[in-house]
């Protein structure tokens, strides 16, 4: 039996390795062409690598929770003499980057193997129980208590953890949905596991190195993934090459809070708040585009993109990511709303696509969801400018020359002083904040 051998293609997103989260297929498995066969962990989301060939599993190399570098093997496929699969190799795109394979049709014949079969096929690595696959988890009734041997962990980071740190995750009780282990919930048996309680004699009694700078034990360590290697180096980078400034408004947000409640219905919640302001930060970039494109240093140019990408940062279980609204300027507040609960979904999933976590052209950030009230942030390079909006709480305000209790928020605009000066900064972010004041009379001229 003749074999091919697929490396890890490049995934596009300047990484040089990818971790391997599942194999979705075991050694002796038969797999079509673009048929996937393991999920890998990029900088920015968890995703399908699909096989270029059909056969045979000869052979899976890497382990979960293992690395493999770009360009290096991942999975060699037999071919059988019978050649059974020699239509579909025929007929196959050949698309093996992520998110490209051929698409299935109803004619096509090809045989998909289940992730469940799949993935109860492969042994699990010494050191860590087997993990449930998470679509064994969809057969089960919504309303039937989810009962399994084996812990429920999604997050590599939260595997990672455990690993490191040696926590047995089978003696770990989740606190997410359905007994989902969460980052927090590992966190916490480190916690537990360290104090004099969790600790026997013998290990009370183990010397522990002290840092030499400190005089600190180090309580542990934990390897940077290729997800924070990507975040470091772009916040680096934007540190390094962006002189920014920071301005910031104290906002009167009662009539945006009127107006959101006033959109509720029996049968429809109306757009969200986070689309409302998201529609008055696109009408914003129209006036003010200077805030919506970038600095080409090569070519010394200051550049504007006709339309906004409209980028919102986004807070996971794997770290901060900033998908982007495609085309935001075209959208309605109940279109940009729609869009918001998708990308959010998709982010907490872990399915984010590239292009969705790449094309921003200006971004948003409500860490007011934190109970925050201000940040200077940081831009998220290559854009030019970052909005933030703080916590809606009640406070006391000068109305008409009188003392009342309003709901009052804070925003903060960062931007590149490269692009513009302090005026059209701040005619950016009064603009926003005239429309949070008057939202009425912002959507009658948007």
């Amino acid at each position: 039996m003749s074999t091919q051998t697929f490396l890890l293609p490049d995934l596009g997103e300047g990484l040089t390795e990818a971790e391997i989260v599942r194999w979705l297929v075991a050694v002796g498995d038969v797999v079509a062409v673009d048929a996937p066969v393991a999920e890998v962990e990029t900088a920015k989301s968890i995703v399908e690598v699909p096989s270029p060939y059909a056969g045979v599993v000869a052979e899976l190399h890497g382990v979960e929770g293992g690395t493999v570098d770009v360009g290096k093997p991942l999975i060699t496929i037999g071919q059988p003499a019978a050649e059974t699969y020699r239509e579909e190799e025929e007929a196959g795109s050949g698309n093996v980057l992520i998110g490209y394979g051929t698409p299935e049709t109803a004619n096509s014949g090809r045989r998909r193997k289940t992730r469940g079969t799949a993935n109860a096929a492969a042994t699990p690595r010494p050191e860590e129980p087997a993990q449930v696959p998470s679509s064994s988890l969809r057969t089960e009734s919504p309303a039937a208590p989810i009962r399994c041997a084996v812990p429920l962990v999604i997050s590599p980071l939260v595997r990672r953890m455990a690993r490191d740190a040696r926590v047995d995750l089978r003696a770990v009780n989740g606190s997410g949905a359905g007994g989902l282990i969460t980052r927090r919930d590992v966190e916490q048996a480190i916690a537990a596991a360290a104090s004099p309680a969790g600790l026997d004699a013998g290990q009370r009694s183990s010397p522990v190195a002290a840092d030499s700078r400190t005089g600190l034990k180090e309580l542990r360590r934990e390897p940077m993934s290729g997800f924070r290697k990507v975040v470091a180096a772009t916040l680096a980078r934007s540190r390094a090459e962006i002189p920014e400034a920071t301005t910031w408004v104290d906002v009167d947000a009662t009539a945006l809070i009127e107006l959101r409640e006033s959109l509720r219905t029996a049968t429809d919640s109306g757009p969200g708040l986070l689309a409302l302001m998201a529609r008055f930060v696109v009408a914003g970039l129209r006036k003010y585009p200077e805030l919506n494109g970038f600095v080409d240093t090569e070519r010394e140019e200051l550049v504007q993109y006709d339309g906004v990408n409209l980028g919102l940062a986004a807070q996971t279980e794997r770290g901060l990511v900033v998908p982007a609204v495609v085309n935001a300027h075209q959208l309605t507040a109940r279109g940009l709303d729609a869009e918001i609960r998708r990308l959010t979904a998709s982010a907490r999933d872990g399915r984010l696509t590239a292009a969705e976590l790449s094309c921003g052209s200006f971004t948003l950030n409500n860490y007011g969801s934190f109970g925050v009230d201000g940040s200077a942030a940081i831009i998220n390079h290559p854009q030019v400018a970052i909005l933030g909006v703080g916590r809606i709480i009640d406070r006391p305000w000068v109305v008409d020359g009188e003392l009342a209790i309003r709901k009052l928020t804070q925003l903060s605009l960062v931007f590149d002083h490269r692009v513009c000066d302090g005026g059209t900064a701040a005619g950016f972010l009064r603009f926003v904040a005239n429309a949070f004041e008057s939202p009425g009379s912002a959507f009658a001229d948007l």
